[in-house]
This record gives structure tokens, C-alpha cells and sequence, in this order.
């Protein structure tokens, strides 16, 4: 009899060994919590480590939202957080409380509890990145932005900061994909092509800043900005008619722009329209009459048709000369007279511009005044020195 209670008291342990192991299992996941609530994280924390690469509670939702619960605890805490490395706590409670929601949903027991957590987990993540931006830690600042943005993907905010800090630290690259990331967010802003731009400009990549521009005006068809860079592309690509087509749909989206119209009035200049041209650059002035190139080339035009008039009654015979040439000068010598206010205002706006001082100096001379001409040959010595 007694050896057959032996044999019957082995095999009851043999047959409740699985479930005491089991059970000291579940207990790991058990004493973290147990820990967690009553302050002693650091014996949460190797518990709870234990349970997450155990295969009988790895695969538990609760057993992950207990992880991030003490990893969150952890990070709050001016003692315990002590014990975390650099980012490890916001890390570890985010990749925990994800994991519950992909084992529990949205709608579980653990993971309707989560969604407010991971709210505190962004604030926290995002005001990290801020404090390390301040300092000057661009690494770290992007970092933090790239886990704020992991945990709320849709959020614009720390995608566009991430952008910011990227191009504090030069790294263009990385500006670029954050910006296209906005983009593809659907994130509506004109700032964000111009930035792209911009980038592209710095990089003196003509290519790309075309690409970006074509994109920019595709969303914004209207925007000034991005008008007049396309503009001012047709212009250096020497594409007169295609940038008078622009520059008019420009004008009509900013009227009252002085430059446009000066702008317009050259295109016109050189293509010998010059009626067009002098009712543009009246129209730079009549907006602004600081308008350095407008002043400058209506003094042009009428300095051109004195010298036209003078050199075509110098060609005169005698005869000729007697009948009309003198009618000619006079006219020569109002166009003179009609040039000096524009070259005067002119002056005053760019007051060492070697072009208006000598185009000035020589109507003072034709008009015969002499004084004035001197002046501002002593101007022109003046400059030559500097």
C-alpha cells in the first residue's frame, strides 16, 4: 500500500505540473501590475519584460498594455525615468500600446483604452522635439518628431517641424521628404512648394525647381508668387511671347504691381513695340514712383528721340536744312527737356547708377547747362575712385 501512494502522489504532481507553470506565468504579468499600482516600477518593469518574450502571454493584448502602462509610469517619473535610456521610455510605451490595439483593436477591453494614452505619448514626444530644436539638437529634435508623427500618422504638425529642423541642420534631403510627406497628407499650403523651391534653387537644380513649379502652380494656378517664378523662367529662358502671355495673366491676378508693368514695358521695348512700352512704364510710375527701371527707361526713350531728331537733321543738305532741320532740333530739344524729370527721379532712387549720372550729364550739356553737367561729372570722378 505504501508504495503504491507514492506512485499515486507522483503521478499528481507529474499530471499539475504544466498548469503551475502556466501560472507562474500569468502571475509575471499579475505581479507587474501589482507593481505598477503600487509605485515599485522598476520590479514592474523586469516583470513585465519577462511576460512580453514568453510565448504563453506574448500574444496577450493585456499583457502589452501593462508594458506600455509601466513604461509610461516610468517616463513620468523623476526617479524612475533615471533608470531609461535616451527616448527608450516614450519608444517602448508607444511600440506597447500599438501592439495592443493590433491584438485588441480599437474596440477591446485594452484597446479603447489606449487611444487617450497615445494623445500623452504625442504631447510628450512633440514637446521633446521642440526642447531639442531649441537646443540645437536637430538629431534628436527629428527623432522626436518622426515618433510624433508614428503615433498620430495624420497629423500634419510634426511632419511640417520635422521639415523645419531638417533644413536647420542643412539636410535637404530630408527636408524634401518631409515636405512631400505633407503633401501627400493632402496638407494644402503655397509655403510648402515654395520651400521645395527654394531647395531646389539653393541646389541649383533647374530641373527639380521646374518640376516643383509645374506642381505648384498645377495646385495653385492663381498664386503670385508662383506666377511670377514662372515668369521669370520664360524670361531667362529668352522666351519673349510665352512670358507676355504670362506676364499679362499675371497682371490681371496682381494689378497693381508697378514692376509687372515695367517688366511688360521692356518685353515691349525689345520687340520695338513702343507705344505698348511708354504706356507701361507710365503705368510702373502712376503705381510707384520709385520705380527705378521705369523712370530710367522712359528717360531712354525720349533721349533716344532726340537723337534721333538731331542726327537726322545733321545728315541734312543745306537746302533741306533751311526747311526743316531747325524744326527738327526743336524737336530733339523738347524730347531732351521730356527726358530730364525721368532720369532726375531715377537719380534720386539709385543715386550711383553710372548709366543715369552720364545719360543726365549729357542732356544737361546739349540743354546748356553747363553747371549742371559738371556736377555730375564730378559724381562720375567721384565713383571712379571708390
Amino acid at each position: 500500500m505504501k508504495k503504491t501512494f507514492l506512485t499515486l502522489a507522483a503521478a499528481a504532481t507529474l499530471a499539475t505540473g504544466a498548469p503551475l507553470m502556466a501560472s507562474a506565468q500569468t502571475s509575471a504579468v499579475t505581479n507587474a501590475i501589482l507593481n505598477q499600482r503600487t509605485g515599485l516600477l522598476d520590479k514592474a518593469r523586469i516583470d513585465i519584460d519577462k511576460a512580453i518574450v514568453n510565448e504563453k502571454t506574448s500574444g496577450k493584448a493585456k499583457t502589452w498594455f501593462t508594458r506600455g502602462q509601466v513604461y509610461e509610469g516610468m517616463l513620468e517619473s523623476p526617479i524612475y525615468s533615471k533608470q531609461l535610456q535616451p527616448g527608450e521610455g516614450l519608444q517602448k510605451a508607444y511600440e506597447s500600446y500599438s501592439k495592443t490595439i493590433e491584438l485588441d483593436t480599437k474596440d477591446g477591453e485594452f484597446g479603447k483604452q489606449v487611444m487617450p494614452r497615445m494623445d500623452a505619448l504625442y504631447g510628450r514626444a512633440f514637446n521633446d522635439a521642440v526642447n531639442n530644436y531649441n537646443a540645437k539638437d536637430f538629431d534628436k529634435a527629428i527623432s522626436s518628431y518622426k515618433l510624433a508623427s508614428k503615433i498620430k500618422p495624420q497629423d500634419t504638425t510634426a511632419v511640417l517641424y520635422s521639415a523645419y529642423a531638417y533644413e536647420a541642420k542643412k539636410d535637404y534631403v530630408g527636408a524634401k521628404a518631409s515636405y512631400n510627406q505633407l503633401l501627400a497628407l493632402n496638407y494644402k499650403s503655397p509655403a510648402v512648394y515654395g520651400r521645395l523651391l527654394q531647395m531646389a534653387r539653393e541646389q541649383n537644380d533647374n530641373a527639380e525647381a521646374t518640376k516643383v513649379l509645374q506642381q505648384a502652380l498645377a495646385a495653385y494656378p492663381n498664386n503670385k508668387n508662383f506666377m511670377l517664378e514662372d515668369l521669370n523662367a520664360s524670361l531667362a529662358g529668352g522666351k519673349g511671347e510665352d512670358a507676355i502671355a504670362k506676364i499679362n495673366k499675371t497682371i490681371a491676378a496682381d494689378p497693381t504691381n508697378s514692376n509687372l508693368y515695367a517688366v511688360r514695358g521692356s518685353l515691349y521695348d525689345q520687340q520695338k513695340k513702343n507705344d505698348l512700352a511708354v504706356a507701361d512704364y507710365r503705368k510702373a510710375i502712376e503705381l510707384d514712383s520709385k520705380n527705378f527701371d521705369a523712370q530710367y527707361n522712359l528717360g531712354v526713350y525720349n533721349y533716344n528721340k532726340a537723337a534721333e531728331a538731331y542726327t537726322k537733321a545733321s545728315k541734312m543738305d543745306l537746302k533741306s536744312y533751311q526747311t526743316s532741320g531747325r524744326g527738327l532740333e526743336a524737336t530733339g530739344k523738347k524730347y531732351f527737356e521730356s527726358a530730364v524729370p525721368f532720369f532726375e527721379k531715377a537719380l534720386e532712387v539709385q543715386p550711383t547708377d553710372r548709366n543715369t549720372l552720364t545719360s543726365l550729364k549729357k542732356i544737361y550739356f546739349r540743354l546748356g547747362r553747363n553747371a549742371d553737367s559738371e556736377r555730375l561729372q564730378a559724381r562720375l570722378d567721384a565713383l571712379g575712385k571708390k
